[in-house]
């Protein structure tokens, strides 16, 4: 059956249409009930609730921002549902009830039965049949859910991941209203300790004052994953709710294939703006993404594209940046030509992290309309307490029991880094580009 309209749903009310129309061309459509309710917040910031239509260009970009982007998902999908991989609304037909954020969506005849579920649809999972989702899923990064599964979900980024529900210590698949609590990522051999390497990284950050995703890393029947806790989700009275979020390049209508700013994506200014424009706390959020920018170099943190960073969405309008995730340094990896290592976005007038000096950060700064020495001082200060920390946090997963081989030698790489970069900082040459 062909579907040409999906309905956008947030906690059961219907939002907006999205509809195909000829030549696959897609608009998306508020509700007037929506624009007018006293709650009402928008789709994206892409797609204001001033205006009622928003054309292809912009909903597209945004649908396709939910997607994994990672072709072999896709290509499996596709094959799965009968439609073309390079089709964003005939995937979410199938898998849209459970995305980033607080938005669902649906095929129209669907949307009564999904406003109308009362009881949670859960179906429950022990360790072992997580460990073998989790060995699938490590061989096939398709292998999300199972065809005998009622609920699917979708989740952008490159790895392979799930979604489940955790709730007094029982870990399950849910379906319709109610919402993945927690991402769950397999051990991959493209880079052996990437999760104890985000782990760490998420844990260093926040250490270091950084608002981070919560992780742990745990071993369900033998096979290693990092568990992120899904900062779009809160527990509230009692119920769980989705809390609606968009990343950089959803806000900005930025397709997901150019999240790098050298493809053509958004860049520290670009993302500076919307926080200035949008933000409920404009001068905390600029200063907390130069603060991560910071981070992302000191540690060689080379993915950290405007698809990682990301925006949430309160009550009355409010609007934050949101804690960071998709951590992880590639200094672990001595395959990967370190003289090499460029940032996602760009410092000055260089991407390259060993060319980086301080009046690269200067002229960003300086261009972002930033305050520098406040702004290079919270950097060096990082720099400067990086070292320890590493050292201290390294100690205490030592004691709790993680032995990953990276967990032992990351550390000090890092220490290291931020030791030189830190020297860097202190030089004052005697020009600027």
């Amino acid at each position: 059956m062909t579907v040409d309209t999906l309905v956008a749903v947030m906690d059961g009310t219907a939002i907006g249409t999205v509809a195909r129309e000829r030549s696959d061309r897609l608009r998306f459509d508020y509700t007037d009930a929506w624009r007018r309710h006293p709650d009402a917040l928008p789709l994206s910031l892409s797609m204001p609730l001033v205006r009622a239509t928003h054309p292809h260009a912009v909903i597209d970009a945004f649908l396709w921002g939910l997607l994994p982007d990672n072709e072999q998902t896709l290509a499996h999908w596709a094959s799965r549902f009968h439609v073309s991989a390079r089709n964003a609304f005939g995937l979410l037909t199938h898998i849209g009830e459970d995305c980033a954020g607080a938005v669902q969506f649906v095929p129209t005849e669907r949307l009564s039965a999904l406003q109308d579920q009362v009881a949670d649809d859960i179906g429950w999972l022990d360790e072992t049949e997580i460990g073998e989702r989790l060995r699938a899923l490590r061989r096939d990064p398709s292998a999300t859910r199972r065809a005998t599964d009622h609920g699917q979900f979708s989740l952008a980024g490159a790895q392979p991941k799930t979604a489940l529900l955790r709730r007094d210590g029982r870990w399950g698949v849910p379906a319709g209203r109610t919402p993945t609590t927690h991402i769950l990522k397999p051990a991959t051999a493209a880079f052996d300790g990437h999760a104890e390497n985000e782990h760490f990284c998420l844990a260093l950050a926040r250490r270091l004052g950084l608002p981070v995703a919560q992780s742990e890393l745990h071993r369900f029947d033998g096979e290693p994953a990092i568990v992120v806790a899904r900062f779009d989700r809160v527990e509230h009275q009692g119920r769980l709710l989705r809390v609606h979020q968009e990343d950089l390049c959803q806000a900005l209508a930025v397709s997901p294939t150019r999240k790098y700013q050298s493809d053509g994506g958004p860049g520290p200014l670009a993302i500076i703006d919307v926080l200035r424009t949008h933000s409920s706390a404009p001068s905390g959020d600029v200063d907390t993404f130069i603060d991560a920018l910071a981070f992302n170099w000191l540690i060689a943190g080379t993915d950290a594209h405007a698809k990682n960073h990301a925006l949430l969405f309160g009550r009355g309008g409010r609007v934050r940046l949101a804690p960071l995730y998709d951590l992880g340094s590639a200094l672990a990896y001595p395959a990967l030509r370190q003289d090499k290592l460029a940032m996602a976005m760009k410092i000055g007038s260089t991407y390259r992290l060993r060319d980086i000096r301080r009046h690269h950060w200067e002229t960003l700064l300086r261009d972002a309309r930033v305050d520098i020495e406040p702004a290079l001082a919270r950097i060096a200060g990082m720099a400067e307490a990086l070292p320890d920390h590493a050292s201290e946090l390294a100690r205490r997963m030592r004691d709790d029991g993680l032995d990953h081989p990276i967990l032992q030698s990351l550390p000090a790489l890092l220490a290291d880094g931020a030791r030189e970069k830190g020297g860097r900082l202190a030089q004052f040459p005697g020009h600027d580009d």
